[in-house]
């Protein structure tokens, strides 16, 4: 999908949009607005006006749908839209990682109703994950009327369809199925059961996985084979636990297996899905700005800048300024403009032991001064300048880990005594080690120690005795990007690799009685980024603290390993949920939480999914009150 056909074909949808809402805009205004519906705001043909509103005779000047739509143009444009509606789930932070046991705000930030669970059905983020979703899905059922004739683009369309519906169910539990176009203004979409819905979505996966009009393998943004397989076996997953499960106690987090037949369906694809592909690339390569697209990558949501056609300060995405703590004016400091919401938790910064590469190659653990030269210093030098350049940059901010001894920080405090002075930078020079009593240096002018204070981490994420409290993930830097505060990322978006396939494929394994296979899978992952193999699931003892209720269990292995792999990569509340440990891992790392009737409510029911969201109760027929999920 990255090429010049972007800015061709979405110019051509636009003047196209443009051409048929002309004088209709009241009518298009008053169209029922059912958040299923309001996908019409999103869809090619509503963007304008619902379809039905082509064929009105006073408009003759109009492009009537299925003449334009049947041409190469028109489908060609409606396949960037379709492709183009994955971005606003792939950029959307609060329902897919906050209320967790890996994130926590910091420098005074709430944790908001997200992390507290005090959301409601009429929670925009809800409504517009919900919205987003049912467009990119009325995009596809658009395309699977109007591109029958080409094989190629209803088989993407099937798998961005399912993919919708997989995100939907994850985050909702049962939600109308719904697989043709709407483009009329009916209102009346009943919830399905969501055996049918995980049905329906592998059955199209299934096909779309058999379907040689799409490539094997692509890493340039389009729908494969492999993407299908990759994608069915992460839907199978979840419905082993959704269909083949039984929770016992939410607190605990116990539960029982009641069938291994999707478990085992989905070991299946992910090992196919593998096909004997080894992970040989180093952590660091596989998330280098210079390597999007590389061997690992299955499908991705692409992002050019070159050849944006709109406003290229904002039309990027801002995932690299997601994760960590505020940094302060980047015109005036020279870091990235970055949030305090999601900075690492307590248990986070203990997931990587010594020689875990993966650790340095999620974040950015040293940020140089910033002499005015935007790019070249500050942050982004990271990028620009070569490793012997750097050993002699002015360091603003240095973090070590939970590992390191007080005494090998003051030791480095000494040995960089010259990088470490601030010869007229931007930025205050402090070094950081993190760990449950964190320690901050202050350095000065000269470079040598300072005031040194120890704290709680608690207190330290306070950030009342220094600016950069944390380190920022930098899995998503864009190093081209411009000194702004706006959407100005330009990197692809990874929604399926090959490592989240290992640790699909270890779980699915694990509880479909497999152990061995699991730990195979496990260890793989681990032996990639030099971390030690784990001899069994028995050993497992993390370095995080715990109480001393919360008995490590084979399952929590896999959990802490996705975390290390998939940092900062949109999956762990759609994890927690989904393995039964979303109230047992609050209650034990999330601040916010302390017991089960936190994340319940009144009644005691728990907030298992999100709300279906008010608008769509009150405006779709089909759905009463009756119908919301337990909590709300």
């Amino acid at each position: 999908m990255k090429n010049d056909k972007y800015a061709t074909a979405q110019r051509s949808l636009s003047e196209h949009n443009m051409r048929q809402t002309n004088n209709r805009t009241g009518r298009y205004m008053r169209m029922t607005m059912t958040l299923l519906g309001a996908a019409f705001l999103f869809s090619p043909c509503s963007l304008l006006t619902s379809c039905s509103d082509f064929l009105e005779p006073e408009n003759k000047a109009a492009i009537e749908a299925e003449g334009y739509f049947n041409t190469d143009e028109g489908q060609q444009a409606l396949r960037v839209v379709m492709y183009n509606s994955m971005k606003s789930l792939a950029v959307n932070t609060s329902l897919t990682e906050q209320g967790t046991d890996l994130y926590v705000p910091s420098r005074g930030t709430s944790s908001g109703n997200m992390g507290q669970y005090t959301i409601v059905a009429e929670n925009s983020d809800v409504t517009g994950f919900y919205q987003s979703a049912y467009a990119m899905i009325n995009n596809a059922n658009c395309m699977l009327k109007y591109g029958a004739q080409n094989a190629r683009y209803c088989a993407e369309a099937r798998f961005i369809r399912a993919y919708g519906y997989y995100m939907l169910t994850q985050q909702f539990g049962a939600v109308p199925f719904v697989t043709e176009y709407i483009e009329s203004a009916r209102k009346d979409y009943p919830r399905t059961p969501l055996a049918d819905i995980y049905a329906g979505i592998i059955s199209d996966l299934e096909a779309i996985a058999a379907d040689e009009s799409l490539p094997a393998e692509d890493h340039n943004g389009n729908v494969s084979r492999r993407a299908a397989k990759a994608l069915l076996a992460k839907v199978c997953l979840a419905a082993g636990w959704d269909l083949e499960t039984t929770l016992a106690d939410a607190a605990r987090g116990t539960y029982t297996v009641t069938g291994t037949t999707f478990f085992r369906k989905a070991a299946q694809v992910a090992d196919d899905v593998i096909g004997g592909q080894l992970l040989t690339m180093s952590f660091e390569d596989k998330w280098s700005p210079a390597n999007d697209g590389n061997d690992e990558e299955i499908f991705s949501v692409q992002y050019e800048r070159n050849g944006f056609p709109g406003d290229v300060i904002t039309g990027g995405h801002g995932r690299q300024g997601t994760y960590g703590s505020q940094m302060g004016n980047p015109v005036e400091n020279g870091m990235k403009a970055c949030g305090s919401s999601l900075s690492p938790s307590a248990k986070a910064i203990y997931l990587w032991a010594k020689g875990d590469e993966r650790l340095d190659a999620t974040f950015m653990m040293t940020t140089y001064n910033y002499f005015g030269q935007w790019l070249n210093e500050g942050y982004f030098a990271y990028y620009h300048k070569t490793a012997a350049q750097r050993a002699s940059m002015s360091i603003a901010d240095c973090y070590f880990p939970w590992y390191v001894s007080q005494a090998e920080v003051e030791q480095f405090i000494k040995d960089h005594k010259a990088q470490l002075a601030k010869n007229g930078g931007a930025l205050t020079v402090q070094v950081h080690l993190l760990g449950n009593q964190s320690t901050l240096y202050s350095i000065k002018q000269d470079g040598t120690k300072d005031k040194v204070f120890t704290e709680s981490y608690s207190d330290y994420l306070r950030g009342q005795h220094g600016s950069a409290v944390v380190p920022s993930v930098k899995k998503f830097d864009d190093p081209e990007t411009p000194q702004q505060n706006n959407a100005t990322g330009y990197r692809d978006i990874p929604l399926l690799h090959l490592s989240d396939i290992y640790l699909v494929g270890a779980e699915a394994s694990l509880m479909a009685g497999d152990e061995a296979k699991a730990l195979q899978l496990v260890n793989a992952v681990r032996t990639r980024a030099k971390a030690t193999p784990i001899g069994s699931f028995a050993d497992y003892q993390p370095d995080y603290e715990t109480d001393v209720n919360f008995a490590i269990t084979p399952l929590d292995l896999i959990l802490d390993e996705r975390a290390r792999e998939l940092y900062a990569e949109q999956t762990r509340w759609m994890d927690l949920r989904r393995t039964r440990q979303l109230v047992r891992y609050n209650i034990e790392f999330n601040p916010d939480i302390t017991s089960v009737s936190d994340m319940a409510n009144a009644q005691g029911e728990v907030k298992w999914l999100r709300p279906i969201p008010a608008a769509e109760i009150e405006t779709n027929t089909a759905i009463s009150q009756e119908d919301q999920n337990a909590g709300y």
